[in-house]
């Protein structure tokens, strides 16, 4: 596995509001359900935004899981890059600390910005207080968590579910 591009799945917003924190909540659910190959990491990013940059610099392949207003039916999942990466609620609220796309400029400028792609969802409700997302949001995470896996597979890694 040397070879093998190291791909971080980042799951990042504040679940302590609804479905802005549906980004880690998928990152959870994948790691209930699956294990990964050695070269795919799996982190909650919260809303750490800066703090990281390390984390991001040490990977090859980005994928970041977050809540997108991308303007269509909530619980749309979606699939970013480039300048669509600026959709990504996830840094961009005066409740986080930078901006996604910024942070990445940063790690480019340090000398490590890795191919970077968002699957993320149009969330529902992000403005109430509450530590579950809401059931449109809930019911649409496994299609989301499909979406992710499809991306961990497309850059080199690979999963096997867990049975229980």
């Amino acid at each position: 596995m040397s070879d093998a591009k190291r791909i971080l799945v980042l799951g990042v917003g504040n679940i302590l509001y609804t479905d802005e924190g549906l980004g880690v909540r998928a990152v959870e659910m994948l790691q209930r359900e699956y294990t990964f190959s050695d070269n795919v990491t799996l982190m909650d990013g919260g809303t750490l935004g800066m703090k990281l940059m390390d984390s991001m610099m040490d990977s090859q392949y980005l994928i970041v899981v977050d809540a997108v207003l991308g303007g269509s039916t909530p619980a749309t999942v979606y699939r970013l890059t480039g300048e669509d990466l600026r959709k990504s609620l996830g840094f961009n609220d005066s409740m986080h600390q930078t901006d996604l796309v910024d942070t990445l400029i940063y790690c480019e400028l340090a000398g490590n910005r890795p191919e970077t792609v968002v699957i993320g969802m149009e969330p529902v409700d992000y403005h109430s207080m509450g530590l579950e997302v809401s059931p449109d949001v809930a019911e649409r995470l496994p299609h989301m968590c499909r979406c992710v896996l499809d991306e961990i597979t497309a850059a080199g890694g690979s999963y096997t579910p867990i049975v229980c």
